[in-house]
């Protein structure tokens, strides 16, 4: 393995990343700095639409925010009318939105709810005509509504559309980049990965129109792809049909965006894959080595709540010096959090592979931010967050370190933040921006809710006045002794002598699979002699 254990005490790990941290950080200085900019966004908050707001108005942890989110995934799935009608009367009629908001537009979108619940048919009450035609109406709104939902966070449903809104926005902000992704999850069959291929390699072509072959990568558009899309079994266990497959079609896209001077990022994933993210990398990297060593747009992304992160970063740096390359690298808190505590849990590994407490996530960031700051020749750092105070952080060390560098966001969150930051510091800033039709957009919007949704995101209290600033940009800087937040998964069941959870394997951990490869050596399966008819009585 290329990495360590993913399974390791919390405590231990965030207790290095604190050590690591000691001296080069002033926390009250950055708050200090971020502070205004919060209490900018807070005088004059984001439109309805942002975010920001969505999670003030309705938080998911609220029966309306479960309600409309629900409605939301399924509306798009359902083929008749008759069932989206049962269904939005199910979902609408298990939340209070007549008291669900304080805002005059957010009493406003609530009282429209309310009434539209009116319209919908009783469980136990047939509709007759007027009422499935009211009902009929009610879910068509909802469904628009919906789709207006999905507008805000892609940039466009084709590569095309998505460019002229990047375009509309450079004229207002010189300063904003963009790098695409063509929204849609894991290939199911080669057939898919072949679309996704396509898709990428048509979005390359457009960018390219548009980029300037004698500028820095870094200056230019660039694309977001994902491994996991371009093969049907991106899995540790098909290493090599993986190695043969995927390899040659990333190269593809690898030399066009090469060609065209433009920069491309390899998305992250899942905890089990990405030993198998860094062998692809690898030997991508080299080809980009023997092929085009002058070439500085080529990426990784890399999630700093994963407890092996720093490592990661040391692991990167060090293919970058081997090939003699400068890897653009973006830093992001990560997306898969839930999936990766309900993986741990449901196959009973002995820690969590993600940091379980929010503030351990960000103390992991700024130890992989200074990281990446301290390797100028290896790495150009593109640091994504949309938290005020991790924002003023990072300014304070880059100056320290004197390192290029640059801030992302993701397309409609954080915008009342950045606003102010491209303001004040004249930071460069790239906006990270899905594209494709609205039916592909759930996942990718679900994953962004999840990841913001919570009580103590950064992004949920920001439009909360009840939250005072202090509070919001409080030191992360320490660590929480009773470690993790929520019970390891050997003991998800109780702690001793309650039932011991069974102890489970994670496959694409050596240590793990060691001692099977063993016993399977060591075993010695007697030959069992065929029997014939005649033998058989």
């Amino acid at each position: 393995m290329r990495l360590p254990d993913p399974y390791r005490p919390e405590t231990e790990v965030v207790a290095h990343r604190l050590a690591l941290l000691e001296g080069a950080l002033d926390w009250t200085a950055a708050s200090t700095v971020a502070t205004p900019w919060v209490q900018a966004v807070r005088d004059h908050p984001p439109p309805f639409w942002a975010m920001e707001s969505l999670l003030r108005e309705y938080p998911i942890s609220s029966a309306e925010g479960l309600a409309l989110m629900r409605l939301a995934e399924a509306l798009l799935r359902v083929p008749d009318a008759e069932t989206a009608i049962a269904l939005t009367a199910d979902q609408l009629g298990r939340a209070d939105f007549e008291g669900a908001a304080d805002s005059t537009l957010s009493r406003l979108s609530s009282a429209a709810i309310a009434m539209s619940k009116r319209f919908l048919p009783e469980a136990d009450h047939p509709p007759g005509l007027m009422a499935r035609l009211g009902a009929r109406t009610v879910v068509a709104a909802t469904l628009r509504a919906v789709q207006l939902l999905g507008r805000q966070f892609v940039l466009g449903q084709t590569i095309a559309e998505a460019m002229d809104e990047a375009r509309a926005a450079h004229r207002k902000q010189s300063a904003l980049c963009f790098s695409y992704d063509m929204l849609g999850e894991g290939a199911r069959t080669d057939e898919d990965a072949l679309r996704y291929l396509e898709s990428y390699t048509r979005a390359i072509a457009a960018i390219a129109q548009g980029a300037d072959p004698t500028a820095a990568p870094e200056r230019n558009d660039g694309i977001s792809i994902k491994l996991s899309a371009l093969h049907p079994r991106y899995e540790d266990a098909q290493r090599e049909r993986v190695l043969r497959e995927l390899v040659p079609r990333v190269w593809l896209l690898c030399e066009r965006a090469a060609a065209a001077n433009i920069n491309l990022t390899i998305d992250a994933e899942e905890v089990d894959r990405l030993e198998l993210s860094l062998d692809v990398f690898d030997a991508l990297a080299t080809r980009v080595a023997a092929e085009h060593p002058q070439w500085r747009g080529f990426g990784l992304a890399l999630q700093a709540y994963q407890t092996r992160a720093l490592e990661l970063i040391e692991h990167v740096t060090a293919i970058a010096r081997r090939y003699g390359l400068r890897l653009m690298c973006r830093l992001v808190k990560g997306a898969y959090w839930d999936a990766e505590i309900k993986r741990a849990q449901e196959l009973g590994l002995p820690h969590y592979p993600v940091f379980t407490h929010k503030h351990h996530s960000d103390v992991s960031y700024l130890a992989c931010a200074q990281a990446l700051l301290a390797a100028p020749d290896a790495i150009y750092p593109q640091f994504a967050t949309h938290n005020a105070g991790t924002i003023a952080a990072i300014l304070q060390m880059a100056q320290r370190q004197g390192a290029p560098f640059e801030l992302q966001r993701l397309h409609g969150m954080g915008e009342g933040v950045y606003r102010e930051v491209m303001k004040h510091t004249g930071a460069s800033v790239r906006v990270y921006a899905p594209v494709g039709r609205h039916k592909d957009l759930l996942a990718y919007l679900v994953r962004r809710l999840l990841e913001n949704g919570a009580n103590s995101s950064f992004v949920n209290q920001l439009g909360d006045p009840g939250v005072p600033i202090a509070t919001l940009l409080v030191s992360p800087l320490w660590l929480e002794r009773e470690s993790p937040q929520l019970p390891l998964p050997p003991l998800l069941y109780g702690p001793a002598p309650a039932r011991r959870n069974s102890d489970g394997l994670d496959l694409t951990v050596d240590a793990m699979r060691a001692p099977l490869f063993a016993a399977l050596a060591a075993t010695a399966v007697p030959v069992v002699p065929e029997a014939d008819p005649a033998s058989a009585a």
